[in-house]
């Protein structure tokens, strides 16, 4: 008889294989020992990348140029082969951690909140519910509370969620308010008439998402006018208010900016309440507008409600500490506020995503749930069943875990310290900028760790040809022209940074717009310097004035512009 043949191959023995491109299951000190080397292994691939420019390795544009050109594989890889390819990937990301990266409101991250995510992803909780998040929930819990007792709310009836950005945390408080208004019909009903939300010009671009997306319409989205200062106008708001009130139309919720992301310019939430409270009582209002601190940059600032400027621990230089309570004269109110939103991916030092909407009252967050019948799978048991009431059924863990992680590591004095020092530094190149008769600080009236700048030509003086920019529609041709200077100082400064010879900074297209006697006019732009690293000094703060010294006097080489 011939020999047997050997038995086809099944997808059993191949499964052998694949299981070794999963972390174990139950402790294996081989394939644990293999996991650990490949993320250190595909850690120093990353690390080969470093280099004196505040990039890993350089951008390459062709591979957007070319567009996309690959088909779905037939054949498996190995974890080798990929680990190469995703460090390969990490080319032309933002170290944001060094010294010359001063580009926006993206911090680096601590390392037990790269660990928070890290687990995260090897355990996918999803704190929709306890039973498939375990202690993960309770992150959320303490985080909240935590949270809820650094902004002044009593941490035993408030409430809130993490969730999917600080576009998120603005959806909720607008949700939120719709809700209040309606008394919890417009989740089962709809919206049914038009409601207004109003913010202010240098509010974010995000109240545009959250308009259209709830279903209220952009057209129901009342802008209402910023000061020199970028904070939102009281007489123009009560203006305006004043007259929808007396047209009867329904006002859902005010939104108060604190901290713009261009220029850190802070609303006065303690007005904006005064002026809600007045009015409702006056116009016999069945109904409170929600007023909504969209404070994902400047909640942290509340570490220094506490603080003792007049001992001043901490040594700031005397700029410093003014700056840190001017800004604290307006972010230490923002327990006044009904909802508050925070990221903890701005100002907080943890990885994208790790947002948080907090509510002054618990209870209001029932008027988002559902009945636990529509979800048959899910609540049997646990003692956290949040996502009755939250917008996402998928909710990873990760964002809890890792602000747990940074509240814990860093305390109120470890914020302060890092806020502390981004703010010396911005102060410290402001009084760098502002030795130059040719360079103007714009934002000189927000004191965070941003600052908006312009370059002049030679024979112009700066603040007088600003203050002609501004207000003044016959320097428009002039406006244009310093402006298209601007971006070429910026885009020489851009070339230098990208070389590993200068400081990265940003670009703005509009810092604000001309007025015009009460018209608006041209967008002003200007270049942006927005320190977050621990890392920045003195050195990388003067190398932003002098690389926009040395572009200008490039500048006068080139026949355009000679």
């Amino acid at each position: 008889m011939p020999p047997e043949s050997p038995p086809p191959e099944t997808y059993l023995s191949r499964l052998e294989d694949l299981k070794t491109v999963f972390p174990v299951p139950v402790s294996n000190p081989v394939l644990d020992g293999y996991f650990v080397h490949t993320v250190s292994r595909f850690l120093d691939l990353v690390d080969d990348l470093k280099s004196s420019a505040p990039l890993l390795g350089q951008i390459r544009p062709e591979h957007y140029e070319t567009g996309p050109a690959a088909d779905f594989p037939e054949s498996m890889s190995s974890v080798a082969e990929v680990t190469r390819n995703l460090a390969d990937y990490c080319r032309g990301l933002t170290v944001w951690s060094h010294p010359n990266a001063q580009v926006n409101v993206i911090p680096p991250t601590s390392i037990p909140s790269i660990l928070a995510f890290m687990v995260a992803a090897m355990y996918n909780p999803n704190i929709i519910w306890d039973e498939y998040s375990a202690r993960f929930a309770e992150a959320e819990i303490q985080s909240v509370a935590m949270l809820a007792d650094l902004v002044g709310y009593d941490p035993r009836g408030a409430g809130g969620v993490f969730t999917f950005g600080g576009t998120g945390t603005i959806l909720y408080g607008c949700k939120l308010a719709l809700e209040k208004l309606s008394g919890g019909r417009i989740m089962r009903e709809g919206v049914r008439e038009d409601v207004k939300i109003v913010s202010s010009g240098a509010s974010h671009y995000s109240r545009l998402n959250v308009a259209g997306w709830l279903g209220l319409g952009t057209d129901n989205l009342v802008t209402i006018p910023t000061t020199r200062d970028h904070e939102m106008s009281l007489p123009d708001l009560e203006d305006y208010l004043r007259q929808a009130l007396g047209r009867r139309e329904k006002i859902a919720a005010i939104i108060s900016t604190m901290g713009t992301t261009d220029a850190f310019g802070i609303d006065d939430l303690a007005g904006i309440v005064r002026l809600r409270d007045r009015l409702t009582q006056e116009f016999g209002l069945t109904y409170r507008p929600h007023v909504h601190a969209d404070a994902v940059i400047g909640w942290v600032w509340a570490v220094f409600r506490d603080y003792d400027f007049a001992a001043n621990p901490l040594g700031f230089h005397v700029r410093t500490l003014s700056s840190l309570h001017d800004s604290l004269a307006r972010l230490g109110d923002l327990s006044l506020a009904d909802s508050i939103g925070v990221d903890f991916h701005k100002t907080g030092y943890t990885p994208y995503i790790s947002s948080a909407f907090l509510a002054k009252n618990r209870e209001d967050l029932a008027l988002l749930s559902r009945h636990p019948d529509q979800m048959p799978y899910l609540y049997q048991f646990g003692y956290y069943h949040p996502g009755i009431y939250t917008l996402e059924c998928s909710r990873s863990g990760a964002g809890a875990l890792a602000a747990y992680a940074n509240m814990r590591l860093l305390g109120k004095e470890g914020y302060r310290i890092l806020i502390g020092h981004m703010v010396e530094m911005a102060e410290m190149l402001r009084e760098r900028l502002e030795r130059e008769a040719c360079l103007l600080v714009l934002n000189d009236g927000n004191f965070g760790p941003v600052t908006l700048f312009r370059v002049y030509p030679p024979g112009v003086e700066a603040g007088a040809a600003f203050e002609r920019e501004i207000s003044d529609p016959a320097y428009g041709e002039t406006l244009s022209a310093h402006n298209a200077y601007n971006r070429r100082i910026f885009t020489l400064i851009h070339e230098r940074a990208m070389r590993g010879e200068g400081v990265l900074l940003s670009w703005t297209d509009a810092y604000r717009h001309a007025s015009y006697d009460g018209r608006p006019g041209p967008a002003i732009p200007a270049l942006k310097s927005f320190i977050l690293s621990p890392w920045t000094d003195l050195a990388a703060v003067d190398l932003v004035a002098r690389q926009a010294l040395e572009a200008r006097e490039h500048l006068a080489s080139e026949p355009a512009w000679g």
